[in-house]
């Protein structure tokens, strides 16, 4: 057993006494290569959202997590890898790709940061960068509750996953000017319309 799915056994036994509750599972590809995208509100996001499916995921994670030499060694183990955000990180894209060449799972948070309000923010148009270089699908990902995570009366602990999105689906209609930015925004809407 991987260090990867230790810690995937170990957690989603915590969250299923916490009354986890996953949606969708079945429109998240069995295999080939996939851009998983999530709405951003805590820490815990990117472990709920990696437990909530049966694949691994490889996160593009802020560099300033790896920092500590013994964290980044297990978060490099757990397929992570560093991204320096505010500037095109040549090295974060080549990565990337690199997971989606071998027919992972791509994890990404287009916002780039988490929302203190819980509004959905505006995404990123380096995933479609992604998509249209690996022709990947993205998966839309909404996560629920993850910011009372470790309050009494946690209260809801959701995940809802919606279904896959095509380069093909994501055509910019004629007279639109930035095509990446466009699709970056119905991305972030197939996010924030995810509900149950």
């Amino acid at each position: 057993m991987s260090l990867y799915q230790f810690f995937r056994r170990l957690f989603r036994l915590q969250f299923r006494v916490m009354g986890w509750k996953v949606h969708g599972i079945e429109n998240f590809p069995k295999s080939g290569p996939v851009i998983m995208v999530s709405n951003h509100v805590s820490n815990w996001d990117p472990v709920v959202a990696a437990c909530s499916v049966a694949r691994d995921v490889s996160f593009m994670a802020k560099e300033e997590l790896f920092a500590n030499p013994l964290l980044g060694g297990v978060f490099h183990r757990l397929g992570a890898f560093p991204v320096k955000r505010g500037q095109g990180d040549t090295s974060a894209i080549r990565n990337s790709l690199k997971v989606l060449k071998e027919g992972k799972v791509l994890g990404l948070f287009p916002e780039g940061t988490r929302s203190k309000t819980g509004e959905m923010q505006k995404g990123f148009p380096g995933m479609i960068l992604l998509m249209e270089k690996s022709q990947a699908p993205i998966v839309p990902v909404r996560v629920n509750g993850t910011q009372n995570l470790l309050t009494r009366g946690w209260g809801h602990l959701e995940v809802i996953i919606g279904k896959p999105i095509t380069p093909e689906q994501l055509k910019a209609p004629e007279g639109v000017e930035n095509r990446r930015e466009w699709a970056a925004e119905q991305i972030m809407k197939a996010i924030e319309e995810l509900k149950v």
